[in-house]
């Protein structure tokens, strides 16, 4: 099974990180091999959604149920996907007012082998990116901090 671990120190609240991450809806306006994201249910505590990754020849939707924790964690869990595995989480520690760490960790294992093998190497590349874009994102959104 592969593990993810990515974390940033930024000039920005949890609640401010918290809100881009939970914002799933405006992904494929920022993430570039995001090519559609859909939410099908949202309540208070999960939301279940989609997300469409297309990098060259390769295009996948997986669907996960997002178990959250306003402000402070989002945990992501597989419904559907090129996965036998997927679970994670996005974490938002507030480091001092106007200032958190945010943490993403991601345990996958692919379906099948060949299926590794296709998009294995994209997905690693977005996994390993995604906290650069969000912190990326917030500066658009929120400034320099």
């Amino acid at each position: 099974m592969a593990q993810i671990r990515r974390n940033a120190l930024v000039p920005y609240t949890p609640e401010q990180m918290y809100a881009l991450v939970d914002g799933i809806d405006d992904y494929p306006n920022f993430l570039p091999w995001c090519r559609s994201s859909e939410e099908f249910g949202r309540d208070a505590e999960q939301v279940k959604a989609s997300v469409e990754i297309a990098k060259g020849v390769v295009n996948k939707t997986f669907t996960t149920l997002n178990k959250m924790e306003r402000g402070k964690v989002i945990e992501m869990n597989l419904i559907d996907g090129p996965f036998k595995h997927l679970h994670g989480f996005w974490r938002f520690d507030e480091l001092k007012p106007g200032a958190c760490k945010v943490s993403l960790e991601l345990d996958f294992e692919f379906s099948n082998r060949l299926v590794g093998m296709a998009i294995g190497p994209v997905f690693n590349q977005v996994a390993n990116t995604l906290v650069d874009s969000f912190v990326e994102r917030a500066r658009t959104v929120y400034g320099r901090g």
